[in-house]
């Protein structure tokens, strides 16, 4: 490939050409989960996180042709507002997929695609996987080759473009206008990690809205012929040059560019909280579980981190007794507790009396940290270290493997359609069993479905929130 070739061209092509014969059966099944997962992780958002509810009412006000499915509260909106409120969803519960290196992409892709489906009509279940996979692909090739500095939310940063590509496919745009909405997308490409990192700020469980709805705009402006950016990766102030400093690698990007999908490495989480403190997580409830500990055994717990786990931490006292549900899913002292005093974790221990539980308080003054270098994230996360000691002068110190959905031990299409039945029990709106049911159905057999938009109107309902 011409090095004269910017990249937003080469990925263009790539979303543009790819057909789905040419995807392995594990690009293909990572792309049906994670359709499932996303629109489970939605529903269970709508009931889920309360502050999400002003979004919501922000699009049921903004009019407009009710060409697409609002999931969760119901109703419908255009495909703009649409992909603004599925997306703001996707993320709310940080219970949406992420790949093998952290962040996220479906919670982005999945609305815009269903979105522009909807608007257009006439998406087969095929053209609907090959979009799925074409944009996990291309979020996992730059993800995985620009030199991160943890300053940039990745999660939105990268994957307004991923998105934009998928729903360029879904809207049968060219690889000429796929490019033009790439590089139309570099206007709506943003998000900082202090956002992640901070706390009080209900912007960490919404942001995926914004990259829905950016890549559903771009794809529209470039379908209607506005032109984009011709060098709008590589170019002298290209994106990777304003955001990376120019550290990337441009032959990571291409290697195996149309044979190798990143997106087949997909992580599904069994958790609904930050995935980077799951190995934690695991570590503890291995040791308590092992050894059977009763929580009055446990004289100090002790949480060895690295540089991103320390944010997840920081301050300890606002960590152990986090004020917000957002806070509370990117806490690291207060997720650790609460898997001590659940053996585990669902999507119900998130609720405003959760936050209150004196038994998972307790247990967080009991924490420690100890910093440790070794842990610190440059590519892959590496798994957590936790110290338990008890009052007896007993001491253990495990490291976290097998976290549930992790890769060496992955959720199964059934373990996903379990964690799709318990989301869409907790939804805003009552979805009905038989509804919920078709849909895991629906999903399986997608690559013969004619119209791919029938899983969103099968859990569709008239609108749920009251007049504003």
């Amino acid at each position: 490939m011409s090095a004269d070739r910017d990249l937003v061209h080469i990925l263009a092509s790539h979303a543009a050409d790819l057909r789905y014969e040419d995807l392995p059966e594990e690009a293909r099944s990572a792309a049906r989960k994670s359709i499932l997962d996303t629109l489970g992780v939605i529903l269970a958002a709508s009931g889920m996180e309360p502050a999400v509810r002003g979004v919501m009412e922000i699009v049921a006000e903004s009019g407009g042709r009710p060409d697409c499915t609002v999931l969760g509260f119901g109703g419908r909106a255009p495909a703009l507002m649409a992909a603004m409120a599925n997306g703001a969803l996707a993320h709310c519960l940080d219970y949406d997929d992420q790949t093998p290196w952290g962040q996220h992409c479906a919670s982005s892709i999945v609305p815009a695609v269903f979105a522009v489906a909807e608007r257009q009509g006439g998406v087969t279940g095929k053209e609907l996987i090959a979009a799925v996979a074409a944009g996990q692909d291309i979020f996992g090739r730059l993800r995985c080759n620009v030199e991160w500095k943890k300053d940039w939310n990745l999660s939105t940063v990268l994957a307004v473009f991923a998105a934009t590509a998928s729903a360029g496919r879904v809207m049968g745009l060219s690889a000429s206008r796929i490019a033009h909405a790439m590089g139309i997308a570099t206007m709506q490409s943003s998000g900082v990690m202090e956002m992640v990192a901070g706390r009080g700020s209900d912007l960490r469980g919404m942001y995926a809205g914004f990259s829905a709805k950016g890549a559903v705009l771009a794809a529209m402006m470039a379908e209607k012929g506005v032109t984009g950016i011709d060098r709008a990766f590589e170019g002298r102030y290209g994106f990777m040059n304003t955001y990376f400093g120019g550290g990337y690698d441009r032959a990571g990007i291409l290697d195996g560019l149309g044979r190798a999908f990143l997106g087949s490495g997909t992580l599904y989480k069994r958790w609904p909280c930050v995935g980077t403190a799951h190995s934690h997580m695991k570590a503890a409830i291995d040791i308590v579980q092992e050894n059977d500990l009763r929580l009055d055994d446990i004289q100090e717990i002790r949480l060895h981190v690295g540089d991103y786990h320390d944010l997840m931490c920081q301050p300890l006292d606002e960590r152990r007794a986090p004020a917000t549900l957002a806070d509370a899913k990117f806490s690291l002292p207060f997720l650790v507790s609460v898997a001590i005093a659940r053996r585990g974790m669902s999507v119900s221990d998130f609720s405003e009396a959760g936050l209150r539980d004196e038994v998972v308080l307790a247990i967080g003054r009991k924490m420690t940290l100890v910093s440790d270098p070794s842990l610190d994230w440059k590519l892959e996360m590496p798994p957590g270290r936790v110290e338990i000691l008890t009052r007896d002068g007993r001491r253990w110190l495990v490291e976290g493997h097998h976290v549930p959905g992790n890769g060496d031990n992955p959720m199964s299409w059934d373990d996903i359609a379990t964690k799709f039945t318990e989301c869409g029990s907790v939804a805003f709106a009552r979805i009905s069993p038989e509804a919920l049911s078709d849909t895991i159905g629906l999903v399986g057999e997608l690559d013969r479905i004619e119209d791919a938009t029938c899983l969103v109107r099968r859990l569709a309902i008239p609108s749920a929130l009251p007049p504003s």
